[in-house]
């Protein structure tokens, strides 16, 4: 595991300071309960979380867009204007920020478990998690993977 987090390190430096926020961010949301986070999902989580995690991933437009579930134009719209996010954009995003939280606790870096969740996986079929995270199911794989890793088991 070092190496793979060595690696992985070394290929995500530039992600640096930018990606601080959406990990403030995330680390605020796991704290809430589940009733809070709902009800934050259902009014709808501020356009920054798009920014935030554009950033911290080093996404395309396009791939920010499919995480979305809406076009590119609808997002560009969307972070213009600061409008709440719809509740399936929401609950993608807060997904995305558990599933990323807990990588952050298995590798002990936000840096490598940044870089983690945007490089493809052979145990997840060579997807990358953060593509996963767009379903429950695929989120429910991507944590199994990360237990895996944690406890030195084969996924």
């Amino acid at each position: 595991m070092e190496a793979e987090a060595k690696a992985l390190k070394k290929r995500s430096l530039g992600t640096g300071a930018l990606a601080h926020s959406f990990w403030r961010m995330a680390h605020s949301l796991s704290a809430q309960t589940e009733q809070e986070r709902l009800r934050q999902i259902n009014s709808g989580f501020e356009a920054v979380w798009l920014i935030e995690v554009k950033r911290t991933f080093n996404l395309t437009n396009p791939a920010l867009a499919l995480l979305a579930n809406s076009s590119n134009s609808t997002v560009e719209r969307r972070i213009k204007s600061k409008a709440p996010l719809d509740s399936v954009v929401s609950e993608r995003i807060d997904r995305l920020a558990q599933v990323a939280v807990l990588a952050e606790e298995v590798f002990e870096d936000k840096t490598v478990a940044g870089a983690w969740m945007s490089s493809p996986n052979d145990a997840l079929g060579g997807k990358t998690p953060l593509s996963l995270c767009e379903t429950e199911l695929g989120a429910r794989q991507v944590r199994r993977v990360l237990h895996a890793i944690e406890w030195g088991g084969v996924a």
